[in-house]
This record gives structure tokens, sequence and C-alpha cells, in this order.
């Protein structure tokens, strides 16, 4: 689970960099979905593991939460969360 969630918190970077180009913001609409069930994943990866060897999964899911935030600020900043 943590490779996943990994892995899945990598495609969410890219796809939130290709979404901060002008013109293509309707797409964090898409991203931040596809970056919250790489959260969920990461969550349950950290449950089911042992303590030390979480590592993949807390980093997904910090790469997840930041996709989730930049996404939510681009949209308000941009006027698509009203």
């Amino acid at each position: 689970m943590g490779l996943v969630s990994l892995i899945w918190g990598v495609v969410a970077i890219v796809l939130m960099v290709l979404a901060l180009i002008p013109l293509l913001g309707w797409a964090n609409w898409l991203v931040i979905p596809f970056a919250a069930i790489g959260a969920i994943i990461a969550a349950i990866g950290i449950m089911l593991s042992e303590a030390g060897k979480n590592g993949r999964a807390k980093t997904g899911l910090l790469l997840n939460g930041i996709v989730i935030v930049v996404g939510i600020v681009r949209l308000s900043i941009g006027g698509g969360i009203i």
C-alpha cells in the first residue's frame, strides 16, 4: 500500500504541475479527487503497516496532501471555488 500511495502521489504532483499552467486550471477539479483517493490509500497503508515500515505511505500521504492544498488554493485564486 505504501508504494502504491507513493506512486499515486508522484503522479498527482505531475498532474498538479500541468494544472498550474494558465487555461488548464480546470484540471484541478480532476486532480483534487485523484489526490484524495491517494491520501485514503496512504492512510490505509499507514494503518496496516508496522511502525518502522510505513515511510512510503507517510510520504505518499504528504505528497497527496500537498496536491490537495495547492489545488484548492489554485482554484480559489482563479475563481473556481465560489
